[in-house]
């Protein structure tokens, strides 16, 4: 794939497209999908950001990372601008000959993206605050009025 990030759906079936080969008899697929709550509160929407040259880096690192430690094909992708409940926010898919590697990547994949790529994650909730998420601590979190212009130094979501 030639970018990692994407403003426009996620389509499923193009990413096991590009991973799948007549080698590879097991493919995984991970959908991570905006719900409609977070710590009690109902969401409205989200608003992913990224700092787009080191997120296309570091995302390229992974997904070399993962086929490079297993026998697989790997493709990531992530959305950036404004999503609504339901759509997909980030997918990875990915395919081996066995089950067990495809598994094993595609996890692999998922757990380092949201540890290292910049990517911040503003939800919208339904009492009208707003709150940056930090994927890597579930209690890091801070809320304010909505508009709020930028995360909190330090704070990623994904």
């Amino acid at each position: 794939m030639a970018s990692h990030l994407t403003r426009s759906a996620i389509s499923q079936d193009a990413l096991v497209a590009h991973v799948s080969g007549p080698d590879r008899g097991g493919a995984v697929t991970f959908l991570g999908l905006v719900r409609n709550h977070q710590d009690g509160k109902g969401v409205l929407r989200l608003e992913y950001s990224a700092y787009e040259p080191m997120a296309e880096a570091e995302s390229a690192r992974i997904v070399a990372e993962a086929e490079a430690r297993w026998p697989a094909r790997v493709a990531l992708l992530h959305r950036v601008g404004e999503l609504g409940i339901g759509d997909v926010a980030v997918a990875v898919a990915a395919a081996s000959a066995h089950r067990a590697q495809a598994f094993e990547a595609c996890r692999y994949v998922i757990e380092e993206t949201k540890l290292r790529v910049p990517i911040w994650k503003k939800e919208f909730y339904a009492d009208g605050t707003v709150g940056w998420v930090d994927p890597t601590t579930a209690d890091k979190r801070t809320s304010g009025r909505a508009g709020s212009d930028s995360p909190p130094v330090g704070s990623r979501g994904g």
